[in-house]
């Protein structure tokens, strides 16, 4: 089954496998199952096409995938533009939301070590 582009897990229940979209997650999944009258339960090779086309329509009225993602960067771009605080924390690829940073800030920098004792162990010669 696809939906926005994107092709739902077949091994996975009903709710997890839509959270696969880009903005739809468990609440919202929880949701659109309780509207349509549908098993949170049921694997998604279990719907009819009836069923897949309502999932369908439903998850087509929230923004997903492109359109939220373009949304998201617009807004980023925003407040680099204004020089926000924020704006100025994502361009410096520093945590944006409050977070320390002496340490545990390898999320946002990407996984860096620069400590005098971390990288690679040379091998002994024997």
């Amino acid at each position: 089954m696809r939906i926005s582009g994107i092709t739902l897990p077949e091994n996975k229940r009903l709710e997890i496998a839509l959270t696969a979209v880009y903005g739809v997650g468990r609440p919202r999944a929880q949701m659109i199952i309780k509207k349509l009258g549908l098993d949170a339960g049921m694997k998604t090779t279990a719907l009819t096409a009836d069923q897949e086309n309502l999932i369908r329509r439903e998850i087509e009225l929230w923004k997903t995938e492109g359109d939220l993602k373009r949304e998201t960067q617009q807004h980023i771009k925003r407040l680099k533009d204004i020089k926000a605080y924020r704006g100025v924390r994502h361009i410096r690829h520093l945590p944006a939301r409050g977070q320390r940073t002496k340490t545990n800030s390898r999320t946002v920098r990407g996984n860096v070590r620069r400590t005098m004792g971390s990288g690679r162990r040379k091998t002994e010669k024997t």
